[in-house]
């Protein structure tokens, strides 16, 4: 599968591991269901920005 395209939400499969758009989610019904597997249980992809917090 291609990469998420900015400003996507993109959710992960927990039983395969497949990443899946909203987009995809929307096409289908809109129901959360895994577009390949059909598992019901997604987690939702954080991006990678790490957050610096000054320490005093």
């Amino acid at each position: 599968m291609s990469e998420k395209p900015a400003g996507r939400l993109v959710y992960e499969c927990v039983k395969c591991g497949a990443k899946v758009t909203v987009d995809e989610l929307e096409l289908r019904g809109g129901g959360v269901k895994c577009t390949f597997c059909g598992y019901r249980v997604l987690k939702k992809i954080r991006p990678p920005v790490v957050k610096r917090v000054a320490a005093k």
